[in-house]
């Protein structure tokens, strides 16, 4: 996987990189890699479908709840190790095993993704739009991730692993999304990460439930 970079990304990520609303700040990083194997990218990927091939093994197609349907197609198990891959470059110390990983992914819509980033990013858009006037942080976002990987051709997926088992997680989070953006045909995906972080933690506070209480309110009513 090699990095690629990308100054419409980079201007998101330099507004991105640490928005302060007081009591919390939004941050999100958006990285964009192409699906060619670079340095130790081979034996890695050989490595996960190694495991794969195990699990494989080892499974019964009796059990529903087990991956086996999804990880016996060829090209869902490259897709997942092109996204495991990028984790890795990401987050090269941590150890992601390709069988747990693919419970934590959900392929989603571009619908489904503006959902959510119109609930949890709206202050961060309207800090957006106070500096860059005509233009909605949503509509830059899109223009980017399309320049790149052409959103219309795109699989979208969630990241959303376990808390203790998120490297991305950081100390007095309220909230993070991890999302992928993967064109097959341009063998490229674009990680998007985006999380709340409570300013109080580092001031010696707790955080108390009030705070995701405030959160839930905001979906009373929705249909997610």
């Amino acid at each position: 996987m090699k990095y690629l970079e990308y100054t419409p990304l980079d201007r998101i990520n330099d507004f991105l990189s640490h928005v302060n609303l007081g009591e919390r700040t939004i941050k999100g990083c958006l990285e964009a890699y192409s699906c060619k194997h670079t340095g130790t990218d081979k034996k890695l990927s050989l490595s996960l479908e190694n495991e794969i091939f195990d699990y494989l093994g080892k499974s019964s197609d009796a059990d529903s709840s087990s991956p086996v349907e999804y990880l016996m197609c060829r090209s869902s198990r490259k897709t997942l190790i092109y996204l495991l891959l990028s984790l890795y470059h990401m987050y090269p110390d941590y150890d992601f095993s390709a069988v747990n990983a693919h419970q934590f992914f959900t392929e989603e819509s571009w619908d489904s993704f503006k959902q959510i980033f119109d609930v949890y990013m709206f202050e961060a858009s309207k800090e957006w739009l106070d500096a860059n006037e005509g233009s909605a942080l949503l509509e830059t976002l899109y223009k980017a991730l399309d320049e790149v990987v052409k959103v219309a051709e795109c699989e979208i997926y969630t990241y959303n692993p376990e808390a203790d088992a998120d490297p991305f997680l950081e100390k007095g989070a309220i909230w993070s999304y991890h999302f992928f953006f993967y064109n097959r045909r341009l063998k490229r995906v674009v990680s998007f990460r985006f999380s709340c972080v409570s300013n109080l933690v580092g001031e010696g506070h707790l955080l108390d439930d009030s705070s995701f209480d405030e959160d839930e309110e905001i979906f009373d009513g929705m249909d997610m």
